[in-house]
């Protein structure tokens, strides 16, 4: 095991990806940059967009190690006259903090998911690395900005083709198929995002 997270650092030792999508439903432009490195990966995204009758704006930053298992996201938003901060952590074993505080109602989730961004799609597709055919129930926190909540929810990925994922939530009130590239980030998620440009650069 020791030696496959070792070669995996090696291939993604000192690479920064530059990546724009822009949001069908929430009038959105995303500008996502994502550092990776031999001890993990450190994401850095800046949201613009105009929802509900609202102009927000929102960036939030969000560590992984490099199975891509989520250890902290911090979210700082202003939505039309409301502004916050949120700071959730995890033990990497279903135990997560929120304003540095524990709560036992997240218990059991891994990754985290953010519906004004594609990218934490990302998280799962790859820290799962299910091959054609499988398929996985996960419980992740969502973060639902607009409606002001945190909370516990189940979703499931089935890998359907080499870069195609279905997706659906659990109970089963919204699905999709999610197009991404090899890097397991995506390119096109119907209805809602699609992605407008990307830049990898190594140093």
């Amino acid at each position: 095991m020791a030696e496959v997270l070792h070669g995996l650092a090696l291939r993604i030792s000192n690479m920064r990806t530059n990546i724009l999508w822009t949001g069908r439903e929430y009038y959105s432009l995303e500008d996502c940059v994502i550092l990776r490195s031999t001890t993990g990966l450190e994401i850095d995204s800046t949201i613009i967009g105009y929802y509900k009758g609202q102009i927000y704006h929102v960036r939030y930053k969000i560590s992984t190690s490099l199975t891509w298992r989520t250890k902290d996201v911090a979210i700082d938003y202003r939505l039309g006259h409301r502004s916050g901060h949120i700071n959730l952590t995890s033990d990497f074993n279903g135990k997560w903090s929120l304003q540095n505080q524990p709560t036992s109602e997240l218990d059991g989730c891994v990754d985290v998911d953010i519906p004004l961004t594609p990218f934490t799609n990302t998280l799962p597709i790859n820290r799962l690395n299910l091959s054609v055919g499988d398929e996985s129930t996960i419980k992740v926190v969502y973060i639902d900005l607009f409606n002001n909540s945190i909370r516990a929810v189940n979703q499931r990925y089935q890998k359907i083709a080499g870069n195609s994922f279905h997706y659906e939530n659990v109970p089963n009130d919204f699905e999709a198929v999610i197009e991404v590239d090899d890097a397991g980030l995506v390119i096109d998620y119907p209805s809602l995002f699609f992605r407008t440009a990307i830049d990898n650069l190594q140093y």
